[in-house]
């Protein structure tokens, strides 16, 4: 069976579902960080469907961004509740660009400004949802686009957000900054030059 599209109306759905099941189980409360897709279709960037929320990190204003790994079981056991009774695949919600965030790099590998942008949504009482905002989506984009290496859905909602070219400069030093190899600075100077943004190309 496929599962239902992650649209609009859908991911609100699916997230009041979870907060109310994280309420029902006495759950801890939970705050997250959610890039990608849903990220974009809750904050109105694009309205496109998507197959899954994308956790990059926990977040608390008081001890800031944290690596999200692993999920606590009470999440887990919740999102497995809601893909039974939406029927949505059993990772639809999932912590894959964990990896974004990194001690060893500069404010934990995050793009500077990182957290003063998140937008902020409850969910219930027990679920706090932090979705990025557009800039970073830039960023992040920007680098899974070149990290592929060719056509993607990625780098078709990079060219969506219509980024200007000192934001694609921006998000290409970032992006060089995460993997320093030289093979792919030149697959990011060349996707810049494919997508009309020779300047931003040049300055790298």
């Amino acid at each position: 069976m496929t599962q239902p599209a992650l649209n609009t109306q859908t991911l609100i759905q699916a997230l009041d579902l979870l907060g109310k099941l994280l309420e029902r189980a006495s759950a801890a409360s939970i705050s997250l960080v959610i890039c990608g897709g849903s990220s974009l279709i809750a904050t109105g960037l694009n309205p496109r469907a998507t197959k899954d929320v994308d956790i990059v990190a926990f977040y608390d204003e008081d001890s800031g961004i944290r690596a999200a790994h692993p999920l606590p079981a009470s999440l887990v056991e919740a999102a497995l509740s809601v893909a039974d009774e939406l029927g949505f695949n059993a990772n639809w919600l999932n912590n894959g660009p964990q990896m974004m965030v990194n001690d060893k790099l500069p404010n934990m590998g995050l793009p500077d400004g990182f957290v003063d942008r998140l937008h902020r949504q409850p969910y219930g009482q027990r679920l706090t949802i932090y979705f990025i905002d557009r800039l970073d989506q830039i960023y992040f984009k920007l680098f899974a686009a070149a990290d592929k290496g060719g056509p993607s859905y990625h780098l078709d909602d990079l060219i969506a957000l219509a980024p200007t070219a000192d934001e694609l400069e921006g998000a290409a030093q970032w992006a060089m900054i995460q993997d320093p190899s030289p093979a792919f600075a030149d697959t990011l100077v060349a996707m810049l030059n494919a997508i009309g943004y020779e300047d931003a190309a040049q300055k790298l």
